[in-house]
């Protein structure tokens, strides 16, 4: 045994093998032997070591441990490792090969390789287990390796060239580089030594590890892993494989790192972006582009680098197929070569040449070439992408920053619209960002597209070129499509705005609609635009098939057309080898020239988000000459320097108290003559919006500390504009505004247009200071806002705002009047806080909030106002006129110097108290006001205010506690929804679809494979010849065409004609396929789309009342917009590429399979391994998908509120506070879709890798096997080169379908809605022409509920209405009176007793004639946008004479006839231009012109002033003087010449009789109602 090892080790033919008579040295055997000490050494020493470590991994620093990498030269050690791997697999198949070649086994060619492959992983390993613990001592066993292995490598060499073996041979080549490898691996390790000093040195290095590894919040790793788990996102497996038992929260994914931060990167680029305002020229605008690439310029020069090794590597596919294939036919010609033996050392030496030609080799170079480029590709995608999010957080801080310092004019001079800047948010910061992603290819394209055509040229001469002018040709056509695309999608977006529009007015008029039986007129018009929406969708469907069809067309029209001219050329046919090469480089071509397309339309809309940035950047800024000098930005520059220590305090108050001592210093210091009893001083101050007309001028004010100051005038005057000058938002052109010194934060402000946050309204009111319970409970009741938040759903901590719930603008300006009051500040300034209150409030708000809460404090308080009868409580009065002052002084001083003005205002005061008296009768406003918030919220109650999104998750909530069931369902794929989907396109649409895509798949593997068979055919044939004609082939080829097999003899030219024809009829049939499929998907979509909206509308429109008590009306507009944008637009095109994927793949194995059956062995086990990463994936990908969209709301709303309240935000300096909020907001943005991203990336690692895997395996396959003939292996290995581009495609889009399908999900579930039952037991023929002719109601034993889970609402009500009587219902709120008249209209569940009208019982009416049949006056005047006459009779059945008579009895006659146009006078939406009285006569006159025998008014005359109220009394009484009307009064006096009254308690009737009989019962309701009226 002993002996029978050593003989194979060196060959045991020669015995002198082992002998050492020419020395020891100059035995090769020996020197390999040597070769192996070291390798075994290493494996001996670190194997104990690695398990020991292992053993007590506990005692690990507590940090994220496997990371930390801080041994200098990291990643030089890991590329040097990776490249001596390579070497080794090389020396390896080198020896193997070699040892082939001889007659007996020589293990010492190959196992020393072998055991250095081993001992270098291992090396590798123990490097990376030593450093993540931080032992550096133990590295010591690594140098002592490196110095051994570089010792026997150099005697190898040495005697190789002694001996004169040199370059020609391919092992003296590897030996070289073996020890230049070593060489450089010692390097590294005495470098190591160097900078750490662990060893030989006194005092080794400390280090610490970075400050975000110390964090644990920080969980995103990719920057601190070593190079293998960045290449393969290997941090990422615990996050995704985690998501499929629980959902990914925003816990989970934590905060970024401080590189990646938006400020880090707003202050590099902001620096990029200063450093250009040069000092020659001040005024010139920095370039933003230089700007961008001063700061982000190296990762994008990094990423590029990293795309052109991944193109290039990306050739080695066609070429190593060429090499495989020839190879493979050249074997199976010429098997008996007499290999030259060379011999040195007794063994053979490979050519360096040689090696390529063996086609396992080949096949190993392949696949590591595939993983290269794979790795490659990835990680450039990955730098761009991290880049672009670096630069959108930075432009996003850029342009806030810049909003804060916008100058008040710009914003209300409309230079700088709000759309304006969210779409520089929402749209250019975007544009950006994809542009920055796209980048990379701009100039690696041009490079690939060159490198392509001349590998083609080489191959096919000439006619490749022809091939290749195809794809070049059609390119132009591609950017045309695409632009037209992006025109039709504009067009389909103005139309799907103005559907929303309509869809919105709908909603919020439904009740009326129904009512009045309107819904089928205004779901047409809806339906109308729908039409002219879909058909710029059907423009934009045609173009997207367009593009698909180009995209699968233009490569089989370039094989076409090469192989077709080079038969003409040449007439013969390349070999197989050349064939397949340029099959495979024609894919690779054609993805380059799409994607140009889209890159240079980004190129163009980046050239102008850029240009609409500079323009922005360089707009006016607010004056710095005033008291704000402490420049903000400099401050927080500060603040955020000294990061780690503002933490701490940060989180217990706002930064702006730590900023306040950057700040003192530019306050002035005080001047001897201002004294300390005047807070704010103006002196000829004027003042100017920045448009050079003077608005405010020879202003000389001052306000006193600690007093009242009022400030009146007429509207426009500038008393408003007085208030901002003071607070420095307007531009002085002359004079001062003096502040006293002391040391105030800031003005607590609350501006004439309320602004609300989007939070709860206790953060509404508190505003960023310290809760205070006593002082907040003091503020609430004196802006009497207890009442209103009793009615929130959640109290104060309901969220308001423009998300939250809407406010009337009465309680919307009571709580910014609280936040005004709520600061601790020394001065208050109140714009006109009483505008919208009514009369009680602001008595009360004056009171209590004014004269009490603030006089208390010793606040110094500026108040504007309109009411002239709070001028007795002023200390300080300021008179405006026309923009300057009229007088200043004491209301006692004005009395005497100017009894003209003291008059004037007297009589203003008359006439306001006399409103006051009129207002004190009515019900004031903020009843009114409180009561539609109850009826918005108490209707929805039985849903338990669910939020907006919640009900899609309910029944994932249900069997959350169980584990399994959530995390089945969350893997699951949504086959039920597609279905549906599928279903909703209509079957003949989903049959053609199914149909065309298979068979173009079946005939593009036909065209393929007859070119296999046809390349191959005449490939045997050629062979034959070239046994007996080799010497004319010779000839041949030297003055022929250059090309390798052409012979000048075609062998079968029939044979040949035939195929070509096969090939063309082929071809030419898989373009008009490929054409076919393309448009059938699209219009598959379309249909779909088309029908699910037409029956959501339908379903809407036609759903009981009660549905949209329950449903918030942002949830259903939801479903009009987005997720029908989603079905128009997103569902197609995913589809379609997920259909085209899946069948590539699915027929690229079919094709291998067929050629190679025992690939499917190894199949099964990469099925498997496929099936868990897209099962992953798709889960994780949802997760961060929601979590992305779910940060960006908040972001884009808090950019749009920061630019609505920008005064208010200046005034109480909470810039700092306000930036902070935007950067944590753009971090969380960004973590998310950082996250998604590299998400995605290690999705297309793993598939990618899967991808190499399966090409090697074909390869190897194919080679081994019974060798098919070249042609078919050159089939399958480009089909299998295809599957790696298809595969990750196939789950990104099975991942995006699932999200779009959730889209389908809702629309579905309110397809089921119960609809109203329009059709009545009666047909609508049976009803007579004139009913309800008489107008005779009897009510029956009624009982109402709204739902038949709900209590009933009304019980057994009885009463009998005689035609043409007058009834009047009165009750306190909640009795039962307006369900009441909704039962009339059948709008409410009946479910005992009936109503009779006219001797027809109401339930048994079709709804849609009896609701034609009878008028209502709503409680709420609705008007639609469109023409008066649309108001007053959208189905256009009414003369104009008719319409005229009705707007004359609600005197509404003379003002119509005012306004331009008369009838068809344009209605703005909701009425806007009508003031809310006016708008109520329209609602009256819609009803006159109803001539209905039944008139019922429901609280009608709430919101008109008493004048016109008893105008309409009379003319109610004489117009309507036949006919029955119904009156539910509001106030009692309007009941009180009614025939009959009714009065209603709980649902139940208390007293029925006349006003008299019921006045005379003193103890009765009725007159306890009348007396309270009075």
């Amino acid at each position: 045994m002993a002996a029978g090892m050593p003989l194979s080790f060196c060959g045991d033919k020669v015995p002198s093998a082992y002998g050492i008579n020419d020395g020891v040295l100059n035995n090769g055997c020996f020197v390999d032997a040597l070769n192996l000490v070291p390798h075994v050494f290493l494996l001996f020493i670190t194997f104990p070591i690695l398990f020991i470590g292992w053993g007590s991994q506990s005692s690990k620093v507590q940090i994220h441990h496997n990371t930390w990498l801080h041994f200098p030269g990291h990643n030089m050690r890991w590329i040097l490792t990776f490249l001596l791997l390579f070497v080794h697999v090389c020396e390896f198949a080198e020896g193997i090969v070699s040892n082939t070649t001889m007659t007996s086994n020589h293990l010492h060619l190959f196992m020393p390789a072998f055991m250095g492959f081993i001992a270098a992983t291992t090396s590798v390993v123990y490097y990376h287990n030593i450093e993540t613990s931080n032992f550096p001592k133990l590295l010591l066993v690594l140098f002592i390796y490196w110095v051994l292995a570089f010792i026997t490598k150099s005697i190898k060499l040495w005697k190789f060239a002694e001996f004169g073996i040199r370059f020609k041979y391919l092992r003296f080549c590897i030996t070289a580089l073996l020890v230049i490898l070593y060489g450089l691996l010692m390097a590294v390790e005495i470098n190591v030594i160097r900078v750490r000093k662990y060893v030989f040195f006194t005092n080794p290095q400390k280090v610490k590890p970075p400050e975000d590894l110390q964090d644990l919040g920080v969980r995103f790793l990719q920057p601190f892993v070593n190079l293998l788990s960045k290449a393969t996102y290997w941090w990422m497996n615990p996050l995704i494989i985690g998501a499929h038992k629980r959902p990914i929260e925003l816990k989970k994914i934590g905060k970024l790192p401080i590189a990646m931060r938006a400020l880090t990167n707003y202050l590099r680029l902001k620096d990029a972006y200063e450093d250009q305002r040069t000092g020659e020229d001040p005024d010139r605008a920095p370039s933003i582009w230089r700007s961008m690439y001063r700061a982000f310029g190296r990762p994008i020069l990094l990423s590029s680098t990293f795309r052109y090794l991944a193109d290039l590597l990306g050739f080695a596919g066609p070429l190593c197929i060429y090499g495989i294939v020839r190879n493979l036919d050249d074997e199976n010609n010429n098997t008996s070569a007499n290999k030259n033996m060379e011999n040195h050392f007794r063994v053979y030496f490979m050519y360096t040449t040689e090696l390529l030609e063996n086609s396992s080799v080949l096949a190993v170079l392949l696949f590591l070439a595939l993983v290269l480029q794979r790795t490659f590709l990835q990680a450039s995608y990955y730098v761009t992408i991290e880049t672009g999010i670096n630069l959108r957080g930075a432009l996003l801080a850029m342009i806030y920053n810049k909003i804060l310092r916008l100058s008040t004019s710009n914003m209300s001079m409309g230079e700088m619209t709000l759309g304006q800047i969210n779409n520089l948010v929402a749209i250019e910061t975007n544009q950006l960002m994809w542009f920055l992603f796209l980048c990379p290819n701009l100039w690696a394209m041009p490079v690939q597209i060159v490198m392509g055509v001349i590998l083609l040229y080489n191959f096919l001469s000439w006619s490749a070129l022809v091939g290749a002018s195809v794809i070049v040709l059609l390119a132009p056509v591609q950017y045309l499509i695409a632009t037209k695309l992006a025109e039709t999608q504009k067009s389909a977006l103005e139309h799907s705005t103005d559907r929303l529009k309509q869809t919105t007015e709908i909603l919020k008029g439904i009740k009326l609609l129904k009512l009045y039986a309107w819904e089928d007129i205004f779901c047409d018009s809806v339906e109308q635009t729908r039409s002219k929406e879909l058909t710029s969708l059907r423009t934009f469907a045609f173009y997207t098939s367009m593009s698909i069809f180009m995209n699968a067309a233009i490569p089989i029209a370039a094989v076409l057309a090469t192989f077709g001219v080079h038969h003409f050329l040449t007439s013969s046919i390349p070999s197989p080898s050349q064939a397949f090469a340029a099959l495979a480089l024609f894919h690779i071509l054609v993805t380059p020239l799409f994607l140009l397309s889209t890159v240079v339309r980004f190129a163009v809309k980046a050239l102008v988000s850029v240009q609409k940035l500079g323009e922005f950047l360089q707009s006016d800024e607010i004056g710095d000459d005033s008291w704000r000098n402490g420049d903000i930005s400099v401050s927080l520059d500060v603040g955020k320097k000294h990061l780690g220590m503002t933490k701490a305090i940060n989180r217990k108050q706002p930064i702006r108290y730590q900023m306040d001592n950057y700040e003192q210093p530019s306050r002035r210091a005080m001047r001897p003559t201002e004294t300390e009893d005047v807070a704010v001083k103006v002196s000829n101050g004027s003042f100017t919006w920045g448009n050079n007309q003077l608005t405010l001028s020879d202003i000389n004010i001052r306000i006193p500390t600690g007093q009242l100051t009022m400030i009146v005038g007429q509207v426009g005057c500038g008393k408003s504009s007085l208030l901002l000058a003071m607070l420095g938002e307007m531009q002085a052109i002359d004079g001062r505004v003096y502040w006293s010194n002391k040391n105030r934060n800031s003005v607590a402000y609350a501006a004439q247009k309320s602004w609300l946050l989007n939070a709860t309204v206790e953060d509404n009111i508190t505003f960023g200071s310290p809760f205070n319970k006593q002082r907040y409970k003091a503020v609430i009741d004196a802006c009497s806002l207890q009442p209103d938040i009793d009615l929130l759903p959640f109290g104060d901590q309901t969220e308001i705002g423009e998300r939250g719930i809407n406010l009337s603008g009465g309680q919307r300006q009571r709580i910014c009047v609280a936040r005004a009051l709520y600061q601790n500040t020394n001065i208050v300034f109140l714009d006109d806080p009483f505008s919208a209150l009514d009369i009680h409030l602001s008595d009360h708000l004056m009171q209590e909030g004014i004269l009490k809460f603030l006089q208390d404090d010793k606040r110094t308080l500026v108040l504007v106002t309109h009411k002239l009868q709070y001028l007795i409580h002023a200390d300080w009065i300021i008179a405006m006129k026309d923009g300057s002052v009229l007088r200043e002084g004491t209301l006692k001083d004005i009395q005497t110097h100017d009894t003209e003005l003291y008059d004037h205002w007297k009589t203003l005061m008359n006439r306001q108290d006399q409103e006051l008296e009129k207002d004190i009768q009515q019900d004031s406003q903020t009843t009114l006001e409180r009561k539609t918030l109850r009826r918005a919220f108490y209707s929805r109650e039985p849903k338990n205010q669910m939020d907006d999104e919640d009900e899609e998750e309910e029944e994932e909530e249900e069997d959350d506690d169980n584990f399994s069931t959530t995390t089945s369902r969350r893997s699951k794929i949504p086959w039920k929804l597609c279905g549906c989907y599928l279903s909703s396109g209509g079957f003949f649409m989903v049959f053609l679809m199914v149909s065309s895509k298979l068979l173009k798949h079946s005939v593009i593997v036909a065209i393929d494979y007859c070119l296999a068979l046809w390349t191959s055919t005449n490939q045997t044939a050629e062979n034959l010849q070239n046994r007996t004609a080799a010497n004319q082939t010779a000839a041949f080829l030297q003055n022929g065409t250059g090309s390798i097999n052409s012979t000048d003899i075609s062998p079968q030219p029939e044979q040949d004609v035939y195929y070509l024809h096969v090939f063309f009829v082929l071809c030419a049939a898989g373009i008009t396929l490929c054409f076919i499929t393309s448009l059938s998907v699209e219009f598959l979509g379309l249909s779909a789309a088309t029908n699910l909206h037409h029956n959501l509308l339908n379903k809407i429109i036609h759903a009981p009342i009660r549905f949209f008590d329950v449903t918030p009306l942002g949830q259903i507009l939801n479903r009009f917009s987005a997720d029908t944008n989603i079905i128009d637009q997103h569902i197609p095109p995913t589809l379609e590429s997920l259909t085209r994927s899946t069948l590539l793949c699915l027929s690229a194995i079919g094709v291998i399979a067929s050629i190679t059956p025992a690939f499917l062995v190894a199949l099964v086990p990469l099925a498997v391994a496929f099936y868990f990463i897209q099962k992953y994936f798709r889960v994780a990908s949802k997760d961060l998908q929601d979590l992305d969209d779910s940060t960006q709301l908040p972001l884009l709303c808090h950019f749009s509120e920061t630019a609505e309240g920008l005064t208010t935000i200046r005034a109480f300096r909470h810039e700092a506070r306000f930036k902070q909020r935007m950067l944590e907001l753009t971090d969380t943005n960004n973590t998310a879709y950082l996250f998604l991203s590299a998400a995605n990336r290690w999705l297309e690692v793993r598939t990618d890798y899967l991808g190499a895997v399966i090409v090697l395996t074909v390869a190897v396959a194919s080679i081994w096997s019974g060798r098919p003939g070249g042609g078919l292996v050159g089939l399958g290995l480009t089909y299998a080169l295809t599957i790696t581009n298809y595969l990750n495609w196939v789950v990104r889009n099975l991942a995006d379908l699932e999200v779009q399908m959730a889209a389908v999900k809702k629309v579905n579930s309110f397809l089921g809605t119960e609809s109203e039952n329009y059709e009545g037991s009666m047909d609508a023929s049976q009803v007579p022409e004139n009913w309800p002719h008489d107008g005779e109601i009897k009510i029956h034993d009624l009982c109402v509920r709204y739902d038949p889970m709900l209590k009933p609402v009304l019980k057994h009500v009885n009463a009998y209405i005689k035609p043409g009587q007058k009834v009047g219902i009165c009750g306190r709120t909640g009795s039962g009176k307006s369900s009441l008249s909704l039962a009339f209209f059948n709008m409410v569940d009946i479910f005992e007793g009936r109503i009779v009208i006219d001797g027809i019982d109401i339930c048994k009416l079709p709804l849609q004639t009896l609701r034609s049949r009878l008028s209502i006056i709503l409680q709420d005047p609705v008007l639609f946008s469109g023409s008066i006459r649309f108001n007053l009779d959208p189905e256009r059945m009414c003369t104009d004479d008719r319409l005229w008579e009705a707007l004359e009895i609600a005197q509404l006659k003379n003002m119509v006839k005012s306004l331009p146009g008369g009838l068809d006078a344009v209605v703005t939406e909701g009425g806007e231009n009508f003031s809310v009285g006016q708008r109520q006569l329209f609602c009256l006159a819609r009803a006159f012109v109803r001539k209905s025998s039944i008139l019922i008014m429901d609280e009608a005359t709430a919101s008109i002033d008493m004048a016109t109220e008893n105008i309409l009394q009379k003319v109610v009484m004489t117009a309507f003087a036949d006919r029955t009307v119904v009156t539910i009064a509001h106030r009692v006096h309007t009941i009180l010449t009614a025939d009959l009254v009714i009065v209603m308690k709980r649902g139940n009737i208390l007293e029925y009789d006349t006003p008299d009989t019921l006045l005379e019962q003193e103890d009765g309701m009725f007159a306890s109602f009348v007396k309270a009226d009075m």
